[in-house]
């Protein structure tokens, strides 16, 4: 299965880019974030031309997630994540597709540091480690995809001294990604690249992606039963390349249908 996470920064008003982008890259499932967009206003009838099923979870104007998967309709399990009935801000959605369970997120940018927002942006982070341990506990692959708005080390940022005091690079929010992580989650991206300096996110200003100025602040965390699986993981770095596109990039993995034989290390 090739899953995958885009924040598209609009859906309607990058549709012809997420098309253009589904029918090169093909991905089996893809976990989509900031929709801006309510719910009646998400282009269905185009995302099913291109032969994906979707659900999702719009908000005017902000946020909104969804979960496409080609070839067929997800099985919506939760839409909003749990802890707080009266947050209405549209970031959580989930869905079983092949067997998976795949969450679709879109946490809080946090910024400006110190704010309202940046606490909430903890609390909604907390809300988030609680419910992946429930998750981890059912015993079965899980994928948590999405726009994490946090850069977990210095390798993740351009440059980092720079960015100290930013709620995406905040130590608080460092180690609430470390915690959540720390539960038994593979972060995919750096398993497989553990000492390489990839981005998936390039300001629009100071011609970030030409000086190659980015950020790493979207992760597809795995469960250990989807880990044993994991057989690449890759950032369609190309993408943020396109005339009016996002300033993310699509980031994917490749789960095999049986375990992965890890090598043996020379002695």
């Amino acid at each position: 299965m090739k899953l995958a996470t885009y924040n598209v920064n609009g859906i309607n008003g990058r549709l012809e880019i997420l098309l253009r982008w589904l029918g090169e890259a093909e991905p089996d499932v893809c976990c989509l974030q900031e929709l801006k967009a309510p719910r009646e206003k998400f282009p269905i009838k185009a995302i099913e031309a291109a032969g994906y099923g979707a659900v999702w979870q719009g908000q005017k104007a902000w946020n909104g997630v969804a979960i496409l998967a080609k070839g067929l309709e997800p099985h919506l399990t939760r839409m909003g994540l749990p802890g707080d009935p009266e947050d209405e801000q549209s970031r959580y959605i989930e869905a079983i597709v092949d067997g998976i369970v795949i969450g679709g997120l879109y946490l809080p940018n946090g910024n400006p540091y110190p704010s309202a927002k940046f606490d909430y942006k903890l609390r909604w982070f907390k809300r988030l480690q609680d419910y992946a341990a429930e998750l981890l506990e059912l015993e079965v692959p899980v994928v948590l995809a999405g726009d994490y708005n946090v850069m977990p080390t210095e390798l993740d940022v351009y440059k980092p001294q720079r960015w100290t005091d930013d709620a995406l690079f905040r130590i608080e929010v460092r180690q609430a990604y470390k915690n959540l992580v720390g539960q038994g989650w593979t972060d995919a991206l750096r398993h497989l690249h553990p000492d390489k300096r990839i981005y998936t996110f390039w300001d629009y200003f100071r011609n970030a992606y030409a000086r190659d100025a980015g950020l790493r602040i979207d992760h597809l965390l795995l469960s250990s039963e989807a880990a044993e699986r994991l057989a690449k993981a890759e950032v369609d770095k190309h993408v943020r390349g396109w005339e009016h596109t996002s300033d993310h990039a699509p980031v994917w993995i490749e789960l095999s249908d049986e375990p992965v034989k890890k090598k043996r290390k020379k002695r």
